[in-house]
């Protein structure tokens, strides 16, 4: 039995007649192949990627499993559609917080026509995208049994300044109810989900590691997930922090030069979430322009 994502907090989503990406009960993700050269594209990468023997595991854990392609039924009622089949990375958690961070200061490959290049560029000068190298494509938030989740609009979070998109990351690792919005984060899980030896931060590093080396691909307009399950931390137990690289539909090959793009958005983020760790009560200001967001 097919079903729309329970937590997807970005990207084309299904229902209401429209097309996007399903889940099965078995931890499988089923996502439309797109019919232009963005799915080709896409197909590639995950075919080149998942058979290459120079992705070592401590890499490819960063990346969804791929299963291949396969025809089902499409979420908009057009019939059979061909679909990529891919780890469902929410898998397990029960009440996943999960936050959507595109990277990149460009999120357009140098390939890409003139109109594609001029509409990526418009969003990314309106977003945070081109003065930090990343912006919040979307995020939920558990609060608790009673409030559930905080899932603000997604357009709303896309073109904060530094200091907002700061509070929003620390908000993110907080004690404090969703509902709570005028309430400072109090960052009470920041150690235990950013920090440590296997957490966000720990694993973002060793990401750029990677970076830092690889010249394989370059990456445009991907995105990393960091997820953690709040409800564990509420009790004192691992949170099961994770990021994942997500959205190839935008990769090339890197032809032997490093991916500088990503490769300096990414520190960017890493800079916000070492501060964070640094001094998670810095600047007590308030989240107004995300208030009231309904």
């Amino acid at each position: 039995m097919l079903k729309i994502p329970p937590h997807q907090v970005a990207g084309h989503q299904a229902g209401n007649g429209k097309l996007g990406p399903l889940v099965d009960e078995s931890g499988r993700f089923y996502k439309p192949l797109q019919g232009d050269e963005r799915g080709s594209n896409e197909l590639k990468f995950y075919t080149s990627f998942s058979s290459n023997s120079r992705i070592l595991e401590h890499i490819s854990k960063f990346f969804p499993t791929f299963y291949g392609t396969q025809l089902i039924e499409a979420s908009d009622g057009s019939g059979l559609k061909p679909h990529l089949v891919l780890e469902d990375l929410s898998v397990g958690r029960v009440n996943p917080s999960i936050v959507d961070i595109k990277i990149g200061s460009r999120t357009w490959a140098p390939e890409a026509s003139e109109e594609y290049i001029q509409k990526c560029l418009k969003k990314d000068r309106e977003t945070s995208s081109l003065p930090l190298g990343f912006r919040l494509s979307g995020i939920q938030i558990y609060g608790n049994r009673e409030s559930g989740y905080w899932k603000p609009e997604r357009t709303s979070m896309q073109n904060l300044p530094a200091e907002e998109v700061k509070l929003i990351l620390k908000k993110f690792v907080s004690s404090n109810t969703s509902t709570d919005m005028d309430l400072q984060p109090d960052c009470a899980f920041a150690a235990t989900v950013y920090g440590g030896s296997t957490g966000i931060l720990s694993q973002l590093l060793e990401m750029k590691a990677w970076f830092e080396d690889q010249t394989m691909y370059h990456f445009y307009s991907c995105s990393i997930l960091i997820m953690f399950e709040k409800g564990l931390a509420l009790e004192g137990q691992n949170p099961g922090g994770q990021i994942k690289l997500i959205d190839f539909a935008h990769v090339i090959e890197g032809r032997g030069v490093i991916d500088h793009n990503f490769l300096g958005s990414l520190c960017s983020l890493i800079k916000f979430i070492s501060e964070i760790l640094t001094d998670p009560n810095e600047h007590k200001s308030l989240v107004s322009s995300v208030n009231g967001v309904n």
